[in-house]
């Protein structure tokens, strides 16, 4: 073969394969979204309605764990995310150097410690067993919120990424134990008491205000975020989105859906 046709071969063969590897990139006027699947995936659904009506187009994207999320838009596979707090965000960005930040509050969602046999804090006895998440910072929110209600001591209560290992004081001698934040509503009947996440308990069936035995309170440090790659925090489409999130139908649809288990931050 001549070596031009062998040229053009290769060449034709690198663009194959580079469309086949390469992510495809978001169509003229659409962004995509990434959310985890429950509450953060409805209120969205609300936003894209919102925004359909505002000239332009949201493509919602849903995960079932809160590593993904993060791990597509660092891909540049979608162009924003609504799922977590700053704390955990930054404690991602630590570990891996994702150039992402964050551009807007989403939604406050008060976390809280449930149980299936006992009805607050001081009927839990002696020794009881208290499942916890096993990420850096979701583990640190639910040690800070049993700090704040006087059930341990931290020995720095202000930490976002304290464990197990910094409790100072634990006066009932509760054993913790240390499980994927997603697998924690159908673990209640074998612990005395688990801290789930709010979009967790609202899958489960569990009500957030009614069930929980302790919970944060509304002005938590801990209020959900929408990221994006810092390259992209100034484009116009990021502000729309923004926008078309801080809208009247969407804080309308969190007080009537959630009733007060997910909160406007904005």
């Amino acid at each position: 073969m001549h070596p031009a046709s062998v040229r053009g071969v290769l060449l034709a063969a690198a663009a194959l394969i580079s469309a086949i590897t390469t992510p495809a990139c978001a169509e003229e006027g659409v962004i995509r979204v990434g959310v985890t699947a429950g509450p953060h995936a409805e209120v969205l659904e609300v936003v894209r309605k919102t925004a359909a009506e505002r000239g332009f187009t949201i493509k919602v994207v849903e995960f079932t764990d809160y590593v993904v999320p993060n791990q597509a838009l660092a891909a540049k596979d979608i162009e924003a995310n609504s799922f977590q707090h700053e704390p955990y965000l930054k404690n991602q960005i630590a570990k891996t150097g994702w150039k992402i930040t964050k551009v807007a509050d989403a939604i406050a969602s008060p976390m809280g410690f449930y149980s299936k046999t006992y009805k607050s804090f001081a009927d839990l006895p002696v020794g009881a067993t208290l499942a916890i998440q096993n990420d850096p910072t979701n583990a640190a929110r639910s040690l800070q919120l049993l700090h704040a209600n006087g059930i341990i001591k931290l020995k720095d209560p202000a930490s976002v990424t304290a464990g197990v290992i910094d409790i100072a004081d634990n006066p009932k001698a509760y054993r913790f134990i240390e499980l994927d934040a997603a697998q924690l509503p159908r673990l209640l009947p074998d612990v005395d008491a688990a801290s789930v996440n709010n979009n967790y308990a609202v899958q489960a069936g569990l009500d957030p205000v009614k069930d929980s035995i302790v919970k944060e309170t509304a002005d938590s440090p801990w209020v959900n975020i929408i990221a994006v790659r810092e390259e992209d925090r100034d484009q116009p489409l990021v502000a729309k989105l923004v926008e078309a999130y801080h809208s009247e139908p969407v804080k309308t649809f969190l007080g009537e859906r959630f009733k007060g288990a997910y909160l406007p931050a904005w």
